[in-house]
């Protein structure tokens, strides 16, 4: 049953991903509307509670185990849905096994440092999961779509074509290292029409409710929007690999949106497979000694259930 299981989510999953060494060009190869074949918004909620079931069940043998860790790194243009996924597909989990982090503008402390300093502070320990909210791709991604911000990190040499190259190559020489010493990379990026960007965007402005999300900025980043799909073509290209590769989850939809983001999370946590720990033949001894004294303070007669 695991088996069959597990073979169906690495076949709901597989469109999704992007194959290492591939040209990615966004708008042609990935439409953000799919939802392979899926019929309504209930048929993938349920989708969404089997994947919230298995991700908990996963969750407690990885922090048992304590010998892997998981980072997922969620990206996605504004109102791409983000937040809404990290609260939907980590729902059912234990939130002390669970880190979230969320990146704004860098302080002064983290400009002093290698652009990928502040993430590394933030990565998860073994047997938690750790959640970039945005992460180190923003160093790619905004960072290339406004250049000017080059300018407060203090690099030595004058910024050319060649940065981009080579921050591509040390963030996958950067992840080859984490997923070396035992910590899964998942990366998600939440793909989202223009349409329905605007959509969200009037919805935020239209709801007094919502209006606390919206920010003028987000309008005037749209200006740039065929930079960032440029970016985000480039960032896909060269950074999805066989040890870390992107999955382009489709975001114009949000209930399939979360139940795909499940699926890829849980396909990783299938593979990894923890373990709960089996105790040798000492420990289980003293867990038998202590049963015993256990059960002699009860009143005679009294079981331990």
């Amino acid at each position: 049953m695991k088996d069959e299981r597990a073979k169906r989510i690495a076949e709901f999953i597989a469109p999704l991903r992007v194959a290492p060494g591939s040209k990615v060009r966004l708008a042609e190869d990935f439409d953000p509307g799919h939802r392979a074949g899926i019929a309504d918004k209930e048929q993938g909620q349920e989708l969404l509670r089997t994947g919230v079931a298995l991700l908990a069940d996963y969750q407690r043998r990885l922090a048992a185990q304590g010998s892997h860790g998981v980072l997922l790194c969620l990206q996605a243009l504004d109102a791409g849905g983000k937040d809404g996924t990290i609260r939907h597909v980590m729902s059912g989990v234990n939130p002390q096994g669970v880190r979230v982090a969320n990146f704004k503008v860098p302080s002064a402390e983290e400009l002093g440092h290698d652009y990928l300093w502040r993430y590394a502070c933030r990565l998860p320990g073994r047997g938690e999961i750790g959640i970039f909210n945005r992460s180190y791709y923003e160093e790619v991604l905004v960072v290339r779509v406004h250049p000017e911000l080059l300018a407060r990190q203090g690099l030595p040499d004058r910024p050319g074509k060649a940065l981009w190259r080579r921050r591509y190559r040390e963030i996958n020489d950067w992840e080859r290292y984490l997923t070396d010493n035992g910590f899964r990379i998942v990366k998600l990026f939440l793909n989202l029409s223009r349409q329905e960007q605007r959509v969200r965007f009037l919805k935020r402005i239209d709801v007094p409710e919502r209006n606390w999300k919206f920010s003028a900025a987000d309008v005037r980043e749209r200006a740039s929007w065929d930079a960032y799909q440029a970016a985000f073509s480039a960032m896909l290209s060269a950074t999805s690999t066989a040890w870390a590769p992107w999955y382009v989850v489709p975001a114009d939809h949000k209930w399939f949106a979360r139940a795909s983001a499940a699926a890829v999370l849980a396909h990783t946590l299938i593979e990894l497979d923890p373990r709960y720990p089996e105790v040798d033949d000492a420990a289980r001894e003293e867990l038998l000694l202590a049963r015993k004294q256990l059960e002699s303070e009860g009143p005679d007669g009294s079981s331990a259930r």
